[in-house]
Parts: structure tokens; sequence; C-alpha cells
């Protein structure tokens, strides 16, 4: 496929919105609610979370390996997205509407089922459409139309948060009720949507390697290096607001009740931006405009460490150019991704999209595990624990740092690894002509 039409984008895009729905819940409320609702010991909880993280990682490397090798007449990445997207909404069902006299084991089990399934949907899927389009602009574009589904999915869960007790139905259980039986029937609906109406992707591989062949190609990939290591780094910087936001609206701008809407406008002003920021990755080039992106951020983050109750309207303005800024960083990393897999594919002959995309959702959960496991204990060496009733005024000052000075400095870093990135429109070009001349002959 060389080109797209719009509605070829959406039918791809459709499944992000479920995907997206059923990620916010699982990371923020089922741990509360087996904690609260089903009086699991709390510590319990987190060592079973853990365990459910460390097979969820374990799965991505294992997921791309097999997606890539996988090979059936139906397509290769149409054929796992349409076979893991039932166990995946069933999961999800099961996870968040516990059976009676659910236990800790019940917890493990169907945490675990769930991320295998929803990482053997979500890699290929990804992989999908970094193949789908051959082109440099074309890439962003796929990029954008999946990441603005996936933030209306994420706006969903949000908003399901505030209509389920307005319906009459309170806590915790309700609200993930609702959003599996979406899930239940969105996941399915528009996975076949995407599987009926877009096209499996051109497989340009020449031969298959064997995987230490392959990890010596990958570590041989300068360009790849260079952009996950930025891509890390960013992760981490965004990971610690993302982990700190409820203590420090809450906390140090003294307003909890103004979380919830401080969040929608975050994630409306993330789908606003994204039409900027494809137009600028036209006028320039992706790496550029992912600067830019995250320069923004920097600029809308300043003040933060030092605001306190009552600015509350200019933390306001910052959400809204923080959001515009998260279009970049959900957007054009993935584009450049699809560029640097190019790399690889031109010197080993063996297109391995599944793999790439499965290192990037390591590098994904590596930031955020980072983020929570260095936050919470400095903040507790310095003052901050919520929990046993200790606010001192180092301890907010740390949080403000945290949650916004720490980001600036991990982001300028990620732009100086990614102002001189080696691969643009011209030499994404000469890739593909290098690739498909190996194809021809």
């Amino acid at each position: 496929m060389s080109k797209a039409t719009r509605a070829t984008l959406a039918a791809y895009a459709l499944p992000a919105v479920p995907l997206a729905i059923l990620t916010l819940p699982l990371y923020v409320l089922v741990p509360a609610f087996y904690a609260r609702e089903l009086m699991l010991p709390i510590a319990a909880v987190g060592s079973a979370l853990l365990i459910v993280r460390i097979i969820d990682a374990l799965a991505d490397p294992l997921v791309g390996l097999f997606a890539d090798r996988w090979r059936p007449e139906f397509g290769r990445r149409r054929a796992w997205l349409a076979r893991a997207c039932i166990p995946t909404a069933l999961c999800t069902y099961m996870l968040f509407v516990p059976a009676a006299g659910a236990g800790l084991a019940y917890l493990i089990f169907w945490g675990m089922a769930l991320s295998v399934a929803w990482t053997a949907a979500i890699v290929p899927y990804t992989a999908w459409g970094a193949e789908l389009l051959p082109d440099y602009a074309g890439r962003v574009r796929i990029a954008a139309w999946r990441e603005m589904f996936a933030l209306i999915g994420t706006l969903l869960a949000l908003f399901a948060q505030a209509l389920v007790p307005m319906a009459g139905y309170t806590g915790d259980g309700a609200v993930l009720m609702a959003l599996a039986l979406f899930i239940l029937i969105a996941l399915p609906l528009t996975s076949l949507i995407c599987v009926r109406f877009v096209d499996e992707p051109v497989d340009l591989s020449q031969r298959s390697l064997s995987m230490f062949e392959g990890l010596g190609f990958m570590r041989a990939n300068k360009p790849f290096l260079q952009l996950i290591a930025a891509f890390l780094v960013n992760g981490f910087a965004n990971g610690l607001p993302a982990t700190l936001f409820l203590f420090y609206v809450g906390e140090k701008l003294s307003a909890p009740d103004a979380a919830g809407p401080l969040l929608v406008l975050y994630f409306l002003c993330g789908i606003a931006g994204v039409p900027f920021w494809l137009w600028l990755a036209r006028r320039t080039s992706k790496h550029v405009a992912w600067c830019m992106g995250m320069l923004l951020a920097c600029v809308c983050f300043t003040p933060a460490p030092f605001l306190g109750e009552g600015d509350l309207t200019l933390f306001a303005g910052i959400c809204i150019g923080t959001g515009l800024a998260l279009g970049a960083d959900l957007v054009l990393p993935p584009a450049i991704q699809a560029d640097a897999i190019d790399v690889d594919t031109a010197a080993s002959g063996e297109q391995r999209s599944g793999l790439y995309f499965a290192a990037w959702g390591l590098a994904t959960k590596l930031a955020l595990a980072l983020a929570v496991g260095f936050a919470f204990p400095v903040l507790g060496a310095a003052g901050f624990d919520p929990a046993a009733n200790l606010r001192e005024s180092s301890g907010l000052a740390m949080l403000g740092f945290l949650y916004a000075g720490l980001p600036i400095f991990l982001k300028l870093i990620a732009i100086a690894l990614m102002w001189r990135f080696p691969l643009d429109r011209d030499t994404q070009t000469q890739l593909r002509a290098t690739i498909e001349g190996n194809r021809a002959r």
C-alpha cells in the first residue's frame, strides 16, 4: 500500500480506542479495587502485580519474535490481532469483574493472562502500522491516527469514572464493570473492522535470521540505539509527572477535586496538538519536530516546581502547554522507529518490525518502573508520605522538583540525543530503494 485513505487510516486506528481504555484502569483502578473492595492486603496486591509486570515484560520479546516468524496466509500482522482480540477482551472482563471469593491467586492468574493477551495484540498491531506505508511522511500519518484514537480511549476511561457514579452506581467496581463490558464488545468489533478493511503489508524479508544473528544486527543499528536511548530518557521524564500528578494536584496545590478535569484538559490538548506536529514534521523532519515538542514541555514545566496552594489557574495553563507537547511525544517517536527498522531490514534482509516494537514496549515499561521506583523512595526520604500523614515543607519542595524540575533536565538530555539524528527524509528514501532493490534481486 503506497497510499491510504482516511477511511483506511480510521479503520486501522479503531482498535486503539478499546486497547487504551483497558490500560488506564489496569494501572490505576484495579490495584485500589482489589485492596479496598476485595479486602486484600495492599502489600500482597503490590507483590502480585509485580509478578504480573515481570511476566508482562518477558512476553514482549517472545511475542515480537513469533510475530515476525509466523506467516499464515491470512497475514502475519492481521492474524495476530484477529486471534488476540477476543482473549484480551475476555481476560479484561475476568480481571475487572472478579468472581465471588477472588483472592491473590485469581489476581495473579488473570493479570498474567491479560498481560500476555494484550501484548499478543499490541505488538503486531503497532508493527502493522510501521509497515503499512513505506514513505517517510505516511508513517507519521498512521501513528497520528492511532495515537489520537488512543487518546480518545483514555478520555472515555476518564469520563466513565465521572459518569458511572452519576448514573447511581458507586465504587471502583461499578466503573470497572462498565469499562469491561464496553471492551468486551468494542475490542472484537473494532478489530474485525480493522482486519477486514486494512491490507496486510508486504513482507520484505529475504531471509530468516537466527536469534543471535538478529541481535547482532540490532546492536549494529546505531539509529535505533540512539532513538531508544532518547525514548527511554524521555519516557522516564514523562513517567515522573504521570506517577506524581495526583499527589502534586492534591497535596502541593491543595485541589484534589480538580485532578479529573485537569487530566481531561491535558488529553484534549494532546489531541488538538497532533495536526501541528504533523505539519512541523513535514516542514522540518520527524526528529526535529519531536525535539521542538520536548522543548515546549520544558518551557511549560519551568514554573511548576514553584507553584503552591491557590495557583490552580496557572497550573491549568501548564496542562494546556504540556498537553499540546504530548502529541509530539505520542506520534513522532513510533514513526521514527519505523524508519530505524528500515536500517535493519536493508542490512539484514529480514523485516523484523515485531521484535523492534517489542523492544519499544520493554523500554516503555522500564521507564514507568524507573519513575515509580525512583520517585516514591526519594519523596519518603525528603519528608513526604501521605499514608503516614507526613507533609514536611522539604517533602513538598521535592514533590515539585520530581514532578517538573527533574523531567526538564531529562528532556534536555533526550533532545541532545535526537538533535542530530541521522535519518531524515532523503536517507529513508535511499533505504527503501535499497530494500526494494534487494527484494527485486
